[in-house]
């Protein structure tokens, strides 16, 4: 088939190689030049294992190409996937600026049948809504179906997390766009879920707010291990053995972050509050991630006796590993806690090179990092940050404080290494 991506982020980019290496014929459009030269000759714009080779591979195959010709693109392609950003509005509900632009140049393109795939994220409804705005915009007589078919990727894994997805999820418009959706999917072995568009707007919500449910009840539970001198991580595993309940998702921590579970999160609050519905548990769920970095900067104040002039080290920008990615990451979070507190922040990534907030002035080493530094804070759950010889952290560091905000960390290591060690919910 020929598929048109719109969109060459992190997820259209990844839906593109994907479906090249199931021996489609895919273009990629957006409208940022820059973007669409540096894909061209090879050079992925963000971070995420597995693409750069795959991206250079299909490039040679010639089965993908790029361009910022979109009147070219949409006509040529008979497949057009919708992949742009959904953002946070200031009044917490989705911003389908983009969407919409998208549906509007589809519609004034059209020339012959085709399926609109609406990937991005978006509010239960919004596949109507492009399909509104395809049809405010074309010829009359051509005809279209719009299908919602929401991506599940986790940023980190993202290939593997497409090449073999758990289910596959697709609210169908009409019988040509089903017949087409399962060509396109045929060669995927897992469960497909075959439902209207809206019910599919409304699994990626509830996929994606269920499993931030999951960080806050297991964060604020370690909130109480602390009081109780339990361990959290026998709680979760205990718990998590049960088939029921699941081993994901239950490591305390300072909170979830990214592009997907801050935002989705609040835009189903707003789905539900425009129709006079309260989501108590999700909105509880929202109130202990917004203060779990609160608690931890507290522990941290209170073993450190103030954290005024105070130098903290602070390993890991990105709100998770494996991803250059720092939309809504608490790493960053503790940090501006640490600064108003009147601590001096040192800071390292091992992804994370460049960005608009002040501490990217500031990138260090690990090793020019923890040099006389009062207290060393884990904030991203790097494996090279586990692997760090801590004893020679130990000769480097003034105070001998570290604080693991992932949980991820050798207790009985880094104490061997001279250090006292904290985190949430760990005796």
């Amino acid at each position: 088939m020929k598929i048109l991506i719109v969109g060459t982020g992190y997820v259209g980019t990844t839906t593109a190689l994907v479906f090249c290496e199931k021996g489609h014929q895919v273009t990629g459009l957006d409208l940022d030049q820059e973007k669409i030269e540096k894909l061209q000759s090879g050079q992925l714009h963000f971070f995420e294992p597995g693409l750069p080779d795959l991206l250079k591979e299909h490039l040679q195959a010639g089965n993908l190409s790029f361009t910022t010709n979109s009147s070219a693109a949409i006509k040529q392609n008979d497949i057009i996937f919708i992949c742009v950003g959904t953002p946070q509005g200031k009044d917490g509900n989705a911003d389908l600026r983009y969407v919409k632009n998208v549906a509007e140049e589809i519609g004034k393109n059209l020339n012959a049948y085709k399926v609109i795939v609406d990937k991005s994220t978006v509010p239960v409804g919004t596949a109507g809504k492009v399909r509104d705005w395809i049809q405010q915009n074309k010829k009359k007589g051509v005809p279209f179906d719009v299908v919602s078919n929401p991506e599940f990727l986790r940023e980190g894994s993202a290939l593997r997390d497409a090449l073999h997805p758990d289910r596959i999820v697709i609210g169908y418009s009409g019988a040509k766009s089903r017949e087409m959706m399962r060509e396109l999917y045929k060669d995927f072995r897992c469960p497909v879920v075959e439902t209207t568009p809206k019910t599919a707007e409304m699994i990626k919500y509830a996929a994606n707010s269920f499993l931030a449910l999951k960080i806050s009840f297991i964060n604020e539970l370690a909130r109480l291990c602390d009081r109780l001198e339990l361990e959290i991580d026998d709680i979760s595993r205990g718990i998590g053995l049960d088939r029921r309940i699941g081993e994901a998702f239950l490591k305390a921590g300072i909170g979830y972050g990214g592009s997907c579970f801050p935002k989705d999160v609040n835009a189903l609050l707003k789905t539900a509050e425009s129709h006079h519905q309260s989501l108590s548990i999700m909105e509880a769920a929202v109130t202990v991630n917004k203060t779990q970095p609160e608690y931890f900067i507290r522990e941290l104040e209170t073993a450190l006796g103030g954290l005024q002039d105070k130098t903290v080290a602070v390993l890991g920008l990105a709100f998770k590993p494996d991803t250059d990615d720092i939309r809504e990451s608490p790493g960053l979070n503790v940090i501006h806690q640490l600064i108003k507190a009147g601590a001096k922040v040192k800071a390292h990534d091992p992804a994370v090179k460049s960005g608009s907030d002040a501490i990217f002035e500031q990138l260090a080493t690990v090793a020019q990092c923890v040099t006389d530094s009062d207290a060393v804070i884990l904030c991203t759950g790097w494996q090279q940050y586990e692997a760090i010889d801590w004893k020679e952290v130990r000769k480097r560091v003034r105070s001998p404080f570290i604080f693991d905000g992932k949980n991820v960390l050798n207790p009985d290591q880094i104490r061997q290494a001279g250090f006292n060690y904290y985190a949430i919910g760990k005796r």
